[in-house]
């Protein structure tokens, strides 16, 4: 287990001139998420940027974020951001849709000159996608209380004439994160939860968290249940992963086949709780099997 003692403002500014001072193409690329929802969001990066290194940090030891306060989950973000830029990261992505909300302005105001892309809950595609104008929108109670959701939520909602139909889903992560995806519990729970968007007439669903895309099924279980298979499901990761294309190719940071010179491309992973949950998430979820190490951050 790596230990990081507490750090000083000069510390992080020092930090931050070696981590920004001269980025590289060959250096990788960081994600974070509260836990292992971001290997949803992991998973769309390796399909549009295969030659790339990449950095995971599940940040399972201060999980679920979607029940803490703002200050709380920046101060995270803030921490992980940190300790991903010392280990030489390029770009990161907050693959968290709670973290965005909440830490995203903060991240950037830290490093200004760092390319980083968040998750935000996908309504515009389900503007776009919306038959009836009725949206339902299932994600943390943080990530819907937050200001700039709410904000981003009028605008739309104005501009397009939709109706967002706002469900907490409480518990859900936790569920998630314990990593049995077919447990009763978790189809007890989407039924409470989807259920009463489908009865308002939701003709589209948004997966406003990250952790949302690995128990599709069991949504998908739900709307045949109700007969509403008719119903679309929104996932936003793979337009994260197009945004983080084009951030690197502005940025004249994309790692290149001709640039890796027959370097293969590296994966590793880090958890602040242990090493035996996120390993055989990696292994289940993604058939992966790296490098994984728990940490003090």
């Amino acid at each position: 287990m790596t230990s990081a003692r507490p750090r000083s403002d000069k510390d992080l500014a020092n930090a931050s001139a070696r981590s920004l001072a001269a980025p590289s193409a060959e250096a990788p690329i960081g994600v974070f998420d509260s836990g292992v929802g971001g290997l949803s969001v992991l998973r769309h990066i390796r399909a549009q940027l295969p030659h790339e290194h990449l950095m995971y940090f599940a940040d399972s030891g201060h999980a679920p974020y979607g029940d803490k306060t703002e200050q709380f989950v920046v101060d995270r973000a803030l921490a992980v951001t940190d300790f991903l830029l010392e280990h030489g990261a390029k770009a990161l992505v907050v693959a968290c849709n709670t973290a965005t909300v909440a830490a995203i302005k903060a991240v950037r105001a830290r490093y200004p000159e760092l390319p980083v892309v968040g998750v935000e809950p996908g309504l515009k595609p389900a503007v776009s996608a919306t038959r009836n104008g009725k949206v339902g929108v299932l994600a943390t109670a943080r990530t819907l209380q937050g200001e700039k959701f709410l904000q981003l939520r009028e605008q739309i909602a104005a501009a397009s004439n939709t109706e967002f139909l706002l469900q907490p889903a409480v518990g859900l992560v936790d569920l998630i994160e314990q990593g049995d995806l077919e447990a009763p519990a978790i189809g007890a729970m989407l039924e409470r939860y989807v259920a009463p968007l489908l009865d308002q007439g939701a003709d589209t669903l948004v997966l406003g968290c990250t952790h949302y895309p690995f128990i599709k099924t069991g949504i998908e279980r739900v709307l045949h249940d109700h007969a509403r298979t008719d119903v679309t499901l929104i996932d936003t990761g793979d337009a994260v992963a197009r945004q983080l294309v084009r951030l690197l190719e502005a940025a004249g940071l994309l790692r290149t086949p001709q640039g890796a010179r027959g370097i293969e491309p590296t994966l590793r992973g880090y958890t602040t709780a242990e090493v035996s949950a996120l390993a055989p998430a990696f292994d289940k979820l993604l058939g992966l099997r790296p490098p994984v190490e728990k940490v003090d951050v």
